[in-house]
C-alpha cells in the first residue's frame, strides 16, 4: 500500500469527533440493532458499559431458541428479534420476544431453498417503521406486519426485471431509504433496484449485472446522499430519490465473491475489499457541480494483500480498520489484522485466527467462528490482546449482534442470548 498525503489529517479529524462522542456518553448505553450489522450498516455499536471479556465458559447464557437451518443473520428493535429459517417446507421470517426468546409469529414467505453452498435463506431482515423487510434465497422481497407478521406484499426481484439468483443464493439485506426498499437485483438492465415500501411498486433500477452478495448502505459521500452499491462487477454510487448513477468503480471478484460491505472512512473515502486472493481499495470519491471523480487512494491486490475481506465486513474504530484477511494462496487461512487508515500500515496480525465475522461494541471487538466460538478482543492498535474465547454454538458465518446488554448469535439452528452488562 502507498502513503497518502494530507490523508492523515483527515482521519484524525475523524477520530476527534469519534472521541468526542465517546467521551460524552452516559456509563451505559443501550441500542437497538434493526438491521444488517447494525442501525448504521457498519458493524459498530454505542453500547457501552459491557463486559471487557469472558473465561472459557463464556459470557451467562441467558435462553437458547432452537430453529430450523439458514444463514440469515439477526435484528432486535424494541423487545423483538427478528431472523430467516426454514424447514423442509418452507422459508420463514420469525419473530421472537428478545427478553427469552419465545416465538411472537413465525410467516412462511418461499418454498424452501436449497444450495450447494448451504440451504435456507441468506439475508437478514430489515426493521422499519411498523413493518418488516425480507428477501429469500431465491430473490423473493417480501413486507410483512410488525404485529403479528401479515404479509403485506411480495416481489420476486430477478424474476420481475428479467435476472436469475446469484449461484449461491441472494444474500441482500434490504435497504430502507425514505419510501424505498433497495435490493440487488442481478439483472442485466437493473443490479440494483427500488420498491415502494408501502405497495411494492417498482421506483426505479440502476446499473447492470449481477448480484453478488453484499448489502446496500446509505451514505453521504461529498457532501451527496447515496446508496453504495457493491456489486459483483463493482461500486457505484446511486441517487436514492431517482436511482440515477452518480459514478462506479470496477472491482470484479472471482466467483462473483464481492460480499463484504463498504466501509467508509470519511466525508470523501470509502474502502472496499473482497476474498479469492482479490483484495481491498481506499476510494476517493469528490463531485464539481454535476460531475463526479472517483480515483483509488491506496490499493493492496493479490497474494501480498493485508486485506481480503471473504464475507466479514471490516469495521472502522478510531482512525484503524479491524478486519479478517483470507489468505488463500496457501490454503483456507484467516488472520485478523488492524490496519491504519492513513497510510494503510499493518499495526498488527493475528495469524490463523481463523474464519470469523466481528463488529465493535465499547471498545472492544466481539467475533464469532467457524468453530462455533464467541471471542473477545481488544480494539486496539498497539497490540494484539484477546480477552475471551468460548465453544458456545454450531458452525456460523453470522457476526454477532449487541442490543440492551446482550449479546445474540446466530448459528445453524437457532439463536443463543448472552447476558454482556458488566457487573
Amino acid at each position: 500500500m502507498q502513503d497518502v498525503a494530507g490523508f492523515r489529517q483527515r482521519v484524525l479529524a475523524l477520530c476527534v469527533v469519534l472521541g468526542g462522542a465517546v467521551s460524552l456518553a452516559a456509563p451505559a448505553r443501550a441500542d437497538d440493532w434493526p438491521q444488517f450489522l447494525g442501525a448504521s450498516r457498519d458493524g459498530v455499536s454505542m453500547e457501552s458499559g459491557l463486559v471487557r471479556g469472558f473465561d472459557a465458559s463464556g459470557p451467562r447464557l441467558l435462553w437458547q431458541a432452537d430453529l430450523g437451518v439458514g444463514m440469515s443473520g439477526i435484528a432486535v428493535a424494541s423487545g423483538q428479534l427478528l431472523t430467516m429459517e426454514q424447514d423442509d417446507h418452507s422459508q420463514y421470517v420469525t419473530c421472537l420476544k428478545a427478553d427469552d426468546g419465545a416465538i411472537v409469529w413465525r410467516t412462511p414467505v418461499a418454498p424452501m431453498y436449497e444450495n450447494g453452498m448451504g440451504n435456507g435463506p441468506r439475508a437478514t431482515p430489515t426493521v422499519s417503521g411498523q413493518r418488516i423487510y425480507a428477501m429469500t434465497g431465491e430473490g423473493i422481497l417480501v413486507a410483512l406486519a410488525r404485529t403479528d407478521g401479515t404479509k403485506q406484499w411480495e416481489v420476486d426481484v430477478p424474476g420481475s426485471l428479467g435476472g436469475k439468483p446469484s449461484e449461491y443464493g441472494m444474500s441482500c439485506s434490504p435497504l430502507v431509504a425514505g419510501e424505498a426498499v433497495i435490493v440487488h437485483a442481478g439483472a442485466d438492465d437493473a443490479a440494483v433496484a427500488a420498491f415502494d415500501a408501502a405497495s411494492g411498486k417498482l421506483l426505479w433500477t440502476a446499473g447492470r449485472g449481477r448480484a453478488g452478495y453484499s448489502s446496500p448502505i446509505l451514505r453521504t459521500l461529498s457532501g451527496v446522499p447515496q446508496v453504495l452499491a457493491f456489486t459483483a462487477t463493482g461500486l457505484m454510487g446511486v441517487d436514492p430519490a431517482s436511482g440515477a448513477e452518480l459514478w462506479s468503480f470496477p472491482f470484479a471478484t472471482d466467483f462473483d465473491c464481492n460480499t463484504a460491505n463498504p466501509v467508509q472512512m470519511d466525508k470523501d473515502h470509502v474502502l472496499i475489499s473482497a476474498g479469492e486472493n482479490h483484495g481491498a481499495a481506499l476510494l476517493r470519491v469528490t463531485t464539481t457541480g454535476n460531475t463526479w471523480s472517483v480515483s483509488d487512494v491506496w490499493t493492496s491486490y493479490g497474494k501480498d494483500s493485508q486485506l481480503r475481506a471473504e464475507w466479514q465486513t471490516p469495521v472502522l474504530h478510531e482512525g484503524h480498520l479491524y478486519g479478517l484477511d483470507n489468505s488463500g494462496s496457501a490454503g483456507p487461512i484467516t488472520n485478523l489484522v488492524c490496519i491504519r487508515v492513513s497510510d494503510g500500515k499493518t499495526l498488527w496480525k493475528k495469524s490463523r485466527f481463523g474464519k470469523s465475522n466481528l463488529i465493535v461494541a465499547d471498545g472492544m471487538l466481539w467475533l464469532t467462528t467457524m468453530d462455533g466460538e464467541l471471542v473477545a478482543v481488544e480494539a486496539s492498535p498497539n497490540a494484539f490482546r484477546e480477552t475471551g474465547r468460548a465453544a458456545v454454538m454450531e458452525t456460523t458465518r453470522q457476526a454477532p449482534v449487541i442490543a440492551d446488554g446482550r449479546l445474540y448469535v446466530r448459528d445453524k439452528s437457532g439463536v443463543l442470548c448472552f447476558d454482556l452488562s458488566a457487573p
